[in-house]
């Protein structure tokens, strides 16, 4: 019986080690999102009764010469408990009255220290640029059972409402350690891979992960603009837009997410 016991106690222990070093996490790297936008589904969000008599014929034009999805490229660097999310800029993109739409649009640097609970972000607003810095934003998310892969990575789903009335849809892995996200999303624990908006008709979703080692001076806050913090950009954005209707509702949104 003794040898028996013996024998169960170290198949136990053997199996533990072999779990334990089939189990990866990774700490440091660079994740790419794209960022997609339903235009068709934004574009007729902004026709109403008051304009679409000269709306309406634009937006036919539109979706017989354009993709309903516009799809946006970033990347996420993290390491040290600390992230960057930069939008790549396509110089190319053909530029219309439409592809202005803001929640279709990607500005913001975003730079989050984990460590300190402090975020940095650059902001391009119209042709200004302000540098927000602030607490990261707390949202308060709930985990569900929901679970999928993304960009190679089990993750689980997460609901929350952000701004009063966004509906949030995250799913984040607990493989990755550093708890970001793309854009302001993070609170999670682990990295959120995937994002949506339902009714804003917008999500991001990671499409690789490379595990690396990043120098330190490459996750770095940005530098460049108007220093505010997040009162006194609504404030700003109040005075500019804020007689705009449901147009100025929809900018000061994207602008504030």
């Amino acid at each position: 019986m003794k040898n028996f016991i013996i024998t169960i106690y170290c198949f136990f222990m053997l199996t533990v080690s072999c779990l334990a070093q089939e189990t990866h996490f990774t700490s440091s790297g660079v994740i790419e999102f794209e960022k997609k936008a339903n235009m068709y589904a934004l574009i007729r969000k902004e026709i109403n009764k008051d304009n679409e008599d000269w709306l309406a014929k634009p937006y036919e034009e539109y979706q017989k010469s354009n993709p309903q999805f516009k799809v946006m490229k970033s990347t996420l660097k993290f390491g040290r408990n600390k992230t960057i999310f930069t939008p790549i800029v396509d110089e190319d993109e053909k530029r219309n009255g439409w592809f202005d739409l803001q929640m279709a649009s990607q500005f913001n640097t975003i730079y989050s220290d984990f460590n300190t609970s402090m975020s940095t972000a650059q902001k391009l607003v119209f042709e200004q640029t302000f540098l927000l810095k602030d607490t990261i934003r707390k949202i308060n998310w709930k985990i569900t059972d929901e679970t999928r892969d993304i960009a190679g990575y089990p993750c689980r789903r997460a609901n929350a409402i952000v701004m009063d009335s966004i509906y949030v849809v995250a799913f984040y892995t607990d493989k990755i350690l550093v708890p970001g996200g793309p854009e302001s999303f993070t609170g999670l624990p682990g990295m959120i891979l995937e994002v949506a908006l339902p009714h804003e008709n917008v999500a991001w979703v990671a499409t690789k992960v490379t595990e690396t080692t990043i120098p330190e001076n490459e996750i770095v806050p940005p530098k460049k603009g108007k220093p505010v913090n997040k009162q006194s950009l609504k404030e700003t954005l109040n005075k500019a837009i804020g007689d705009w209707g449901t147009w100025g509702h929809s900018y000061l949104k994207a602008f504030t997410l």
